[in-house]
């Protein structure tokens, strides 16, 4: 049995899953003990919650878990399984690429322009907004491994 270490994006989602139990634990601790709710619960966990999720689909690439199309694709020839795994790869960076554009305007726009602030807390939004570019690195380093993954497949399957 192969047992491999966790990884980075693995040890992150872990501690935000962890995070987010605490903090909805002591919510309800809270409402149980002292008929008080605390607000900025609510604001943190749907935040770690994006995050998480970004992380998560890092995760899901590096397992080569992403949604696609297997019944199709086992039917073609090796050298076209090459470019379908390249292309599903470009496609994939690029689409976390225009996330990652838009994302960082956006915490420009609330750094320069907005200056706006979270409801609960009182902290600038964009600091919820950077979490996700800097959590997406995980997302490129696991389509990478995925196309290399794929790509070392074909190879032993077409020998």
């Amino acid at each position: 049995m192969d047992k491999k270490k966790p990884g980075a994006g693995h040890v992150i989602a872990a501690i935000l899953l962890f995070l987010m139990a605490i903090i909805a634990f002591a919510n309800v601790l809270s409402r149980y003990l002292f008929h008080f709710s605390f607000a900025a619960t609510e604001e943190i966990t749907i935040n770690l919650f994006v995050w998480m999720t970004v992380v998560g689909s890092a995760i899901a690439f590096e397992r080569g878990a992403q949604l696609g199309m297997t019944t199709l694709y086992r039917a073609f020839p090796a050298r076209v399984k090459k470019w379908a795994a390249l292309f599903s790869a470009v496609a994939s960076a690029f689409l976390f690429i225009i996330v990652d554009i838009y994302t960082i305007e956006a915490i420009y726009d609330e750094i320069v322009m907005f200056k706006a602030t979270s409801p609960a807390l009182g902290i600038p939004v964009w600091i919820y907004y950077a979490g996700v570019p800097v959590l997406s690195l995980f997302v490129f380093v696991g389509i990478y491994k995925s196309a290399r993954l794929q790509l070392t497949q074909i190879e032993s399957e077409s020998r």
